[in-house]
């Protein structure tokens, strides 16, 4: 956060900030020719009230920051006169498109608007210079073609020793340019700027530019070069693991790589100015970027506005942004910040803060550098009156729509919410109350996810309890979760973009949640970039044109049950799926999603391949599917049932528990689902840990619960034995009786589970014979005076 520097024992700078790129002049400390020591300090003290860095930004997040050296450093050789090295650590030459109007011969209807940009010099010298300086212009195309030039034709006369605005601003019209068009086109062209005294040049700089043309409309969304565009964008972090934040030009590219894979279209910097290779990628690649100001969660440590201090170094990193990324054409927006009324969150501050006037104050200064680009800013908490999953309610703010030209919402309908099942129906009515709050404002969705674990699985999410702040949070959640998202913001046309959070799992050591310690799960690729979860190929049948097809859930190998429901993800009409070659049918894909239900896996391995089909063709009388030549295979072992089969009731993912495999909660009609241990989010917990007395207490960590409620579980003709796990949760006396029947017969008379178990949170269990006939085993459980509770069942021989 805080680097100070020494030339030969002299401190020659201090600077706050750990993203954006800053130099010192060390001419008076240099000794040519000599060997000279360069030491660079580099404070990475978390964030306190009297720490030293209780003034720089950001002050908290949902992220790590990680310390030391981790971008480029050079030593910088320049004359005495030259464009600018010391503007915030920008180029000194920069660049903005332009289009001016030509006004049309007499008789002719519709005036031409000629392409072209404005190129702005900032010049310097370390003494009063009165040495005679003229300014070259040269325009190169991508073949490295000369398309235009320009010289000044007036000389200035002295320069003075701060640095200052050379040139207001010269125009150079590009009548034939083309112009960058995001992926279709991402053209991009380069000016270099000499600085000539005589037929001596002085300084040369070469920057790289596109010629484009952004705009914004609250009902419409977005269009770019006036054609309307839909952002489908990620959102990314810079870490990766291993590596942290020190990521070479390599990493930049892959990160690249991967989601133009996927069909992304546009990429949200999380929370912070991102290194220059990485922009100049998107640059290439067309990727429609949201650049940050590291303003995150809160203005103060100690409630409040903020103070002066933190102004002013929010006022230095905006300005270091903004000089030093100003020619990318990727950048369409400044983002003023994120989620920056969430400090009681987070557990930053516990007295009001108030965001708004640190706000106000960076979108003021985004707009003196660059008022030719819309401001935005990524909100929290606005109408959020529901609890958030273990961390309480969100405190009424201030207002802080509008503060920007444009806003994000990051919505988590469908995980930290109540009513998680009901994802999409949230998320479309809150949207579409925003959009009537705030008719005039255009409106984006900055984040959405949910956690997504390599190594937990689920038979049936939504059965299970879905624990937002703990474990586990299986890969299959991740994926529905987005099922329901998507359509709900790609068919709302006020909707101009989103970003998914995340493209990558990161590092944030606030979390120990699904499968993982400090590391936050929500990424649609592993850390290491070398694992794509299922939900990175739903965007991909999505998003990406390319026929593919996808069979989902091939982590889950060592299936719990004998009975499966078989997902693809693909962008063809058709597909087939066959198991151990027998052809099993042939399904449509509606919102590109294809499922074959209750499908049955024999004992052992079994391989299922799925075929897609483009369309079909008229033979005769007949239609012919056309096959297309993708496919995919995945294994899947079916469990032999003679060995039992288990179910851990109110439990979303099937877990390895005392020797067998217990499936996640399946084949229920009713009652609840409930958890032990929420979980905890950073320094919050949801409330005390408690554990269960029994023999394998992981049974225990979820159960389903309800006055009523019934399983009809597919097991094989004969004789079984069927073992219910219960216990009682809750402190206090319950009167109540807990029945269980089997088949319609009583199998278990009414006891008091308490009473059964000796006690609260003790675990106990009763067990009954059963004769299954017709493959289904029907199991009801009942209770009077209060609820009956299961956290598992066991169907052996």
């Amino acid at each position: 956060n805080i680097a100070d520097v020494w030339v030969n024992g002299a401190h020659v700078g201090q600077h706050k900030g750990a993203f954006t790129r800053f130099r010192f002049d060390v001419t008076s400390q240099w000794k040519p020719g000599a060997k000279n020591l360069i030491v660079v300090r580099a404070d990475n003290s978390k964030p306190a009230v009297g720490s030293s860095t209780e003034h720089v930004i950001p002050l908290a997040g949902d992220f790590f920051i990680h310390g030391g050296l981790y971008r480029g450093v050079q030593l910088i050789e320049a004359n005495d006169v030259g464009i600018d090295l010391l503007d915030f650590g920008g180029p000194g030459v920069y660049v903005e498109p332009n289009w001016k109007e030509r006004i049309p011969p007499s008789g002719q209807k519709d005036a031409k608007w000629i392409p072209g940009i404005s190129v702005r010099v900032r010049a310097s010298s370390p003494k009063a210079n009165k040495m005679p300086i003229t300014l070259h212009f040269t325009v190169r195309d991508r073949e490295g073609r000369v398309v235009a030039k320009h010289d000044t034709k007036r000389e200035r006369k002295s320069i003075g020793l701060q640095w200052n605005i050379f040139a207001g601003g010269y125009y150079l019209e590009l009548p034939d340019a083309k112009i960058w068009d995001g992926m279709k086109d991402p053209y991009l062209y380069t000016v270099t700027a000499e600085m000539r005294s005589g037929p001596r040049i002085l300084d040369s700089v070469t920057q790289s530019f596109g010629i484009r043309d952004f705009k914004f409309d609250p009902n419409t969304g977005l269009t770019l070069n006036g054609k309307p565009l839909k952002l489908r964008g990620v959102s990314r972090h810079q870490d990766k693991i291993g590596k942290g934040w020190a990521l070479s030009a390599k990493d930049h590219a892959e990160d690249m790589a991967l989601m133009k894979e996927m069909g992304v279209n546009s990429v949200r910097h999380a929370h912070y100015p991102h290194a220059d290779e990485w922009v100049e990628e998107a640059d290439k690649a067309g990727m429609i970027v949201w650049a940050e100001v590291p303003y995150v969660t809160t203005p103060s440590l100690s409630g409040g506005e903020g103070s002066a201090e933190v102004f002013a170094n929010a006022e230095q990193q905006t300005r270091e942004l903004i000089r030093q990324n100003f020619n990318h054409p990727s950048i369409a927006m400044w983002a003023a910040g994120n989620e920056v009324d969430a400090g009681t969150l987070f557990g930053a501050t516990d007295k009001v803060a108030k965001p708004r006037k640190l706000l106000d104050h960076i979108n003021r200064i985004i707009k003196e550098e660059d008022p030719s680009r819309a401001t935005v800013f990524a909100d929290c908490c606005e109408d959020v009156k529901m609890p958030v999953a273990g961390v309480g309610s969100i405190p009424e703010g201030e207002k802080l729509a509008g503060a920007t030209d444009l806003i994000g919402y990051n919505r988590y309908y469908g995980w930290y919410y109540p009513q998680p099942l009901k994802a999409a129906e949230q998320l479309a009515r809150e949207m579409d109350k925003l959009h009537a709050k705030h008719p005039a404002l255009p409106i984006s969705i900055s984040e959405y996810g949910a956690g997504g674990a390599f190594g937990q699985h689920s038979d049936n999410i939504q059965t299970g309890f879905i624990n937002a702040i703990g474990r586990p949070q299986p890969e299959e959640y991740l994926s529905w979760l987005h099922e329901q998202s998507w359509p709900v913001i790609r068919d709302r046309p006020y909707i101009f973009g989103s970003w998914v959070w995340n493209m990558y799992d990161f590092s944030s050591d606030l979390r120990n949640e699904g499968d993982s310690v400090d590391i936050n799960t929500k990424g649609l690729v592993s850390f290491d970039r070398k694992v794509k979860k299922d939900a990175f190929y739903y965007y991909k049948a999505q998003w990406n044109p390319e026929p593919m097809i996808h069979l989902t859930g091939k982590r889950y190998v060592d299936r719990a049950y004998s009975v499966m429901d078989v997902k693809a993800y693909s962008n063809t009409e058709r597909a087939s799926l066959s198991i151990n070659g027998k052809f099993i049918g042939e399904v449509k894909c509606p919102d590109r999603i294809c499922i074959w239900s209750g499908v049955a896996l024999k004992p052992g391995p079994n391989t299922a391949l799925a075929t897609g089909y483009a369309g079909s063709e008229k033979q005769g009388e007949s239609e012919v599917p056309l096959a297309v030549n993708i496919w995919d295979e995945a294994i899947f072992t079916g469990p032999d049932p003679a060995k039992g089969i288990r179910i851990n009731a109110g439990d979303i993912a099937a877990s390895p528990i005392g020797g067998g495999i217990f499936g996640s909660d399946n084949f229920v009609t009713g009652g609840a689902s409930a958890v032990l241990n929420m979980g905890g989010f950073g320094s919050k917990r949801s409330g005390p840990t408690k554990s269960v007395t029994a023999t394998h207490p992981a049974l225990y960590d979820y159960w389903r619960e309800g006055e009523a409620f019934s399983y009809a579980i597919p097991v094989p003709n004969g004789k079984w034995t069927v073992t219910i796990h219960t216990f009682e949760p809750r402190d206090g006396a319950n009167t109540a009786l807990m029945s269980v029947a089997a088949n319609g017969q009583p199998a278990l008379p009414a006891f008091n589970v308490a009473k059964m178990a000796g006690g609260t949170l003790s675990g106990t269990s009763g067990s009954f014979p059963v004769t299954v006939t017709g493959g289904i085993l029907k199991l009801d459980f009942s209770a009077t005076g209060g609820k009956a509770v299961v956290a598992a069942i066991e169907i052996t021989k």
